[in-house]
């Protein structure tokens, strides 16, 4: 899976993927999880990179002291919008307003995703941001559902 970078706005962005081929009802099912998934973590929350103590405590976790007072104190980094996620033959995309969740939530995209490439569905290219010249995202209604929320 080939994973590009184009314009990035954190709180306008497009994702899109390409397939192999044009995806079938399970393989949208299973994209649609890992997005559904990874979009429910981070409006919990969950991609706070200034909160990762365990990460930062290294391989030796056992009797570990966690301290939620150190959590508590970490600014919220929460994504706040998610649209639905949209087909066109091989493509797929979606748009979100990732809130102030922190860049750790892409890299744990690219990795479920990778996993999925290699295990369920091929998927050619991931791609952050940006727009495609040939299915304008003018096209969606998915981010004017939220347009009055930004």
């Amino acid at each position: 899976m080939q994973v590009e970078f184009r314009e990035f706005n954190p709180f306008d962005v497009w994702i899109w993927l390409e397939f192999s081929t044009s995806p079938g009802k399970s393989e949208k099912q299973y994209v649609e999880e890992v997005f559904d998934s990874w979009f429910f973590l981070g409006k919990l929350g969950g991609f706070n990179a200034e909160n990762l103590q365990v990460q930062d405590t290294g391989l030796e976790i056992s009797y570990m002291q966690y301290d939620s007072v150190t959590a508590e104190k970490s600014l919220m980094a929460l994504m706040h919008n998610m649209g639905d996620f949209e087909y066109n033959e091989t493509w797929g995309r979606c748009w979100f307003d990732l809130g102030t969740s922190d860049a750790i939530a892409i890299d744990i995209l690219i990795n479920s995703l990778d996993r999925l490439n290699q295990e369920f569905v091929v998927i050619e290219r991931l791609i952050l941001g940006g727009e495609n010249s040939d299915w304008p995202v003018a096209d969606s209604d998915s981010r004017s559902r939220f347009a009055d929320d930004n």
